[in-house]
């Protein structure tokens, strides 16, 4: 059954890529991809030209890497901070271009004091096991209070580290800066609007997102800024060390750290208040850049023929007409862009304390806006894949990238392509916590007959998808399943519809393709939709999408002996394409489970070779056989069963398998499953633990059977005495336990 499917839009093998070493400065706001992604599509493409666009700007690292594989990247950017940090990644100061900066700002002088000296003071704390004072690397606040309830510190003098109670002294020195706020509030004001600006309300409500402390702190250090007399590069480097001490600065820390990645401006109950200095001086270890440096232009100036990365200031709209007629692209790459009010926000108000109010004034409508809901993403995006449309070639691709996806941001992105006439050639989808990866290509200039929805088209596409993973999904799976089939009929969006409307009827149609039909099992212990999973109460596979990646694994690792990881990864997504891409959750168990590791390599177990394996299974089958016969049972063998006989009766069937395939042992065992005991080597324990937890279909056809493991019947080989009673209370003290560091990311 699995072998014949042959989805058209599913033909996109995932490309894995690697987690970077660094996650760089401002990684909480830049989407979190991973390195060499888009590097191996553009080594896969036969492309005519070397010119890439990517027209939102949103990710540097893309950027950057198509740069180095030696392509010339036209790169649409509006936020100046965006393009400050593209800037940065490119043409990165020198380590000693940093140090120098930040030595300049510490020697000047606040007062009679150095200014490092200064800002340090502002964050003393009494250490509470010597009584000495030592630097608060932060205070913790809640959210309305007037004064730190916490402070977290590493005493210098007797090692003392950790969380403890605000002092009195914390408190009172926390509020006399406060009693100072009005004034340097009001220059952080000034810096981005104008006293008669509209905007400045705006602004104002944004920096009220930061405590008088560290914003004293910023505003000190960006006067500072603005007298030292830097050379370019150093002024470049102090810039940047000041950028990441904003973002540290901002009250958007949740303590504990619950939300790490903020979409909203909104400060959480209990939140952190870095100490500002120390933040600028762990900036020098977040902006080095290891990688080799790569020509960064700004448009219209030219590119050589090796690579490197033109940015134009400004929209794609506005560029359109010029790129068209100039620079042949060959293909499209980039980061699909989700809302986030937070980053664009404070994007504004940073670009306007470090570069003035001029670089914030084409950026202003990032102050004023304060929703920004999926409708307004649609359309955003349909704007900008419509430019896309007039100016390529048909045929051209375009590689995007959709970082923290969810049901309605992937909605919303087909929708907008689709709309502007994109067709999806590909989507491959890993987990719910990995970027999907999309193939669009520029379609035909015809105009395009909007298909009817169909519920039971959706509800087909749906069901074909469950069918072939022969497991449950999660609701992204099953919803970009049904999206896919809206697409190929043209159906998400009609003429007459505005975004809005054609998104909430995509979502009542998949909502209603699933609730309303008993087909469908929800496995969750919320009401929503998209809570838990999704599968068939009556599934046609034999053979779970987690079962065919262990036999396809093993297949590898026996073909392919001493394989690094990514070389597993890349096989096995290209034999599982599209939304079947299975997670590093699951290779990584099947890995644990039969082979080692030395070095970097992987390679199966002496235990787990075939041949190896195979002469287990004969004799733990004798050994059973032998231990049925003291218990004065009949045994006869019956293809992979050993039957226990009384009476011409089964009294118990034991099922010997090498792997961890328990969902295939079920589908073809013939007698109850109270009867059957499954045996599995020990080693695959923990695998089949962990198909049962991610699996829930599984879990409930496994309750009535009963596992043991190969040493174990070896050691009831040995007992010397035994009866019926006891066997049946040994066995039962055998549980099938999960392995100790299993990834449990389906």
């Amino acid at each position: 059954m699995w072998g014949s499917y042959t989805w058209r839009m599913e033909s996109l093998s995932y490309i894995p890529g690697l987690q970077p070493a660094d996650p760089g400065p401002l990684s909480r706001f830049i989407p979190p991809l991973e390195e060499g992604t888009v590097s191996t599509w553009l080594s896969r493409r036969a492309l005519t030209g070397n010119w890439l666009l990517d027209p939102f700007g949103f990710s540097p690292r893309l950027a950057l890497e198509s740069a180095r594989a030696g392509y010339r990247v036209l790169v649409t950017v509006n936020n100046p901070v965006t393009r400050f940090l593209l800037e940065m990644a490119a043409r990165p100061p020198t380590e000693s271009d940093f140090k120098a900066a930040l030595a300049d700002l510490a020697v000047s002088k606040k007062g009679e004091e150095r200014l490092e000296t200064h800002l340090q003071s502002l964050y003393l704390t009494q250490c509470e096991k010597c009584g000495r004072e030592t630097q608060a690397q932060s205070f913790l606040w809640r959210k309305g209070a007037d004064a730190p309830y916490a402070r977290i510190y590493e005493c210098k003098e007797c090692g003392d580290s950790g969380e403890r109670v605000a002092t009195p002294e914390d408190i009172e020195r926390a509020k006399r800066i406060a009693a100072t706020d009005g004034l340097h509030r009001s220059r952080a004001f000034e810096r981005v609007a104008a006293l008669d600006d509209d905007d400045r309300v705006y602004a104002e409500e944004a920096v009220q997102h930061y405590l008088p402390r560290p914003l004293y702190a910023l505003t000190t250090i960006i006067n500072r800024l603005d007298s030292l007399n830097l050379a370019p590069e150093r002024r470049r480097a102090l810039s940047a060390l000041i950028l990441a001490a904003c973002d540290a600065g901002n009250t958007l820390w949740a303590y504990p750290a619950e939300r790490p990645r903020p979409k909203q401006l909104s400060t959480p109950n209990q939140f952190r208040e870095h100490n500002v200095w120390l933040q600028l001086e762990r900036g020098l270890g977040l902006w080095a850049e290891t990688g080799a440096e790569v020509p960064c232009v700004a448009w219209p100036n030219k590119l050589p023929e090796s690579g490197g990365i033109c940015i134009y200031e400004g929209r794609l709209k506005d560029l359109a007409h010029e790129v068209k007629k100039e620079i042949p692209i060959a293909a499209v790459i980039g980061s699909v862009p989700r809302p986030n009010q937070a980053f664009w926000t404070l994007s504004a108000l940073w670009a306007g304390w470090l570069w003035g109010r001029e670089a914030v004034e084409p950026y202003k409508i990032a102050l004023r806006r304060r929703r920004y809901d999926w409708a307004w993403n649609a359309t955003a995006l349909n704007a900008t894949f419509a430019h896309l449309f007039e100016l390529l070639a048909l045929g051209t691709p375009f590689f995007g990238l959709l970082p923290e996806p969810e049901p309605a941001f992937l909605t919303s992105a087909l929708t907008a392509a689709s709309a502007a006439g994109l067709d999806l050639k590909g989507l491959a989808l890993r987990t719910e916590f990995d970027p999907v990866q999309i193939l669009w290509e520029r379609g035909e200039h015809l105009k395009r007959e909007a298909g009817e929805a169909s519920v039971d088209a959706v509800r087909g596409a749906m069901e074909s998808h469950l069918n072939v993973r022969g497991e449950p999904a999660s609701y992204l799976h099953v919803h970009a399943a049904g999206l896919v089939s809206l697409n190929e009929s043209h159906a998400l969006k009609p003429r007459e519809k505005e975004f809005d409307a054609a998104l909430r009827a995509t979502q009542s149609l998949l909502e209603s393709a699933l609730k309303e039909d008993e087909r469908f099992a929800h496995y969750s212990s919320g009401e929503s939709v998209e809570t838990g999973l999704w599968g068939l109460r009556k599934n046609a596979s034999e053979e779970s999408l987690a079962d065919r990646v262990e036999m396809a694994l093993v297949a590898f690792l026996q073909k392919n002996p001493d394989s690094i990881y990514l070389e597993i990864e890349d096989d096995l997504y290209q034999r599982f394409p599209g939304l079947l891409t299975p997670s590093k959750g699951i290779i990584y168990a099947v890995l644990n489970s039969y082979a080692e590791k030395e070095g970097a390599n992987w390679k199966l177990r002496a235990e787990d070779t075939a041949s190896a394996r195979r002469e287990d299974l004969k004799t733990i089958k004798g050994m059973l056989e032998k231990i049925g016969q003291r218990l004065s049972y009949k045994t006869r063998k019956q293809d992979k069963l050993l039957i226990w006989e009384e009476n011409g009766k089964p009294a118990h069937v034991f099922y010997l398998l090498a792997s961890a395939l328990v969902g295939r042992a079920i589908a073809e065992n013939p007698y109850p499953p109270e009867r059957t005991i499954l045996v599995i080597p020990g080693g695959r324990a923990g695998l089949v633990a962990y198909k049962e937890e991610r699996d829930p279909a599984l879990a409930e056809r496994m309750k009535d059977y009963r596992v043991i493991k190969y040493r174990f019947v070896r050691a009831l080989a040995e007992v010397p005495v035994m009866t019926r009673e006891t066997f049946e209370e040994q066995i039962a003290n055998d549980p099938v336990e999960q392995s100790k560091g299993q990834m449990m990311m389906f």
